[in-house]
């Protein structure tokens, strides 16, 4: 079939228009346009900064909070991780894959709290103790010392909690989808 000469035209002008702007926009250094971009899109003074830091601190412990009492803290208080109890094996695994979860936001706040030099000095303390669970949620998984390592993680978002209050920075517990708990 023979292709008219009008779309043959319009093509032909289009991939010339898309060469000429990719050989115009190519001429400069990429990481001084990469790094203009990002400085003009990023918070410019040490107030907004700080403000961000507050804002992305909140949000990670909220969900991490927010993990830790749906998937942990109350199937522990129902008895779903005594043996023998129904729906147990499951609900081992969502209480291991919230610790991971749970541990993940709250290395990102602790992150986070280093923008503003109030909540880090109110978190600094519990940098040890956030590191100190990174094994618990394979603990949770296979079922040992459950009494135990629920507390912990409760300890802990309590104690990030209290922190974040002291700075000026209240953390709720935010519920996060199962889909964001296992991605």
């Amino acid at each position: 079939m023979p292709v008219p000469m009008r779309r043959l035209i319009v093509a032909l002008t289009l991939c010339c228009a898309l060469l000429a702007g990719a050989t115009a926009c190519g001429g400069g250094n990429d990481t001084e346009d990469t790094a203009a971009v990002a400085a003009a899109a990023s918070p410019t003074s040490s107030a907004e900064k700080q403000k961000f830091a507050k804002t992305r601190f909140v949000a990670n412990a909220g969900l991490a909070a927010g993990a830790t009492y749906q998937w942990i803290v109350k199937p522990w208080k129902a008895g779903k991780f005594k043996k023998g109890a129904e729906g147990r094996r499951v609900a081992l695994v969502k209480a291991g894959l919230a610790g991971a979860f749970t541990y993940n936001r709250l290395k990102a706040a602790n992150r986070n709290a280093q923008g503003d030099p109030a909540l880090a000095k109110a978190v600094a303390p519990l940098t040890a103790g956030i590191d100190a669970l990174k094994d618990l949620p394979s603990k949770l998984r296979k079922g040992d010392s459950t009494d135990a390592v629920v507390g912990s993680f409760d300890d802990i978002i309590n104690n990030v909690k209290e922190a974040g209050k002291s700075a000026g920075a209240e953390v709720t517990d935010k519920v996060p989808s199962a889909s964001q708990l296992s991605g």
